[in-house]
């Protein structure tokens, strides 16, 4: 189990056979690759979380967490329209057109935690409504 843990990938059996060997080592490399790519989403996401100003990362957290304006206003002691001018900021440096993105960045950031995502929509159920959200829009339109 602690070689698992340790990153061990397979487990031969001496003598190997050659397939098998290049087998596991194809998909050694297959993994390696995916992690990698990972690695770079997330730094990505890190990069633009960094851009946002401190008052933005609040706002940020709290529409994430299915905070309404009114409640982070609150919260914040500043106006909704405050509230509204940071969420339009937050969703332009993301790159995003609904809460339901930001919230899968976030959940990707690890800045949900496990009661957040109990609490209120998981990112992929968000990630999924997101996308039933633009279909339906998108047949509304050419209905």
């Amino acid at each position: 189990m602690r070689t698992i843990k340790a990153g061990a990938e397979d487990f031969l059996t001496k003598p190997v056979l050659k397939e098998k060997l290049l087998e596991a080592i194809g998909r050694a490399l297959i993994r390696h690759e995916q992690m990698r790519e990972q690695d770079t989403r997330i730094a990505a996401l890190r990069s633009l979380f960094s851009r946002l100003t401190p008052r933005e990362q609040e706002v940020f957290t709290q529409l994430v967490r299915g905070k309404p304006h009114k409640q982070i206003a609150y919260a914040l002691g500043t106006s909704e329209r405050t509230v509204k001018m940071h969420r339009h900021n937050v969703m332009q440096k993301f790159q995003v057109q609904s809460l339901a993105e930001l919230a899968v960045a976030a959940e990707r950031l690890g800045l949900l935690s496990v009661s957040d995502r109990r609490g209120g929509e998981g990112a992929e159920q968000a990630e999924k409504k997101s996308k039933q959200t633009t279909s339906n829009s998108s047949l509304n339109r050419h209905a």
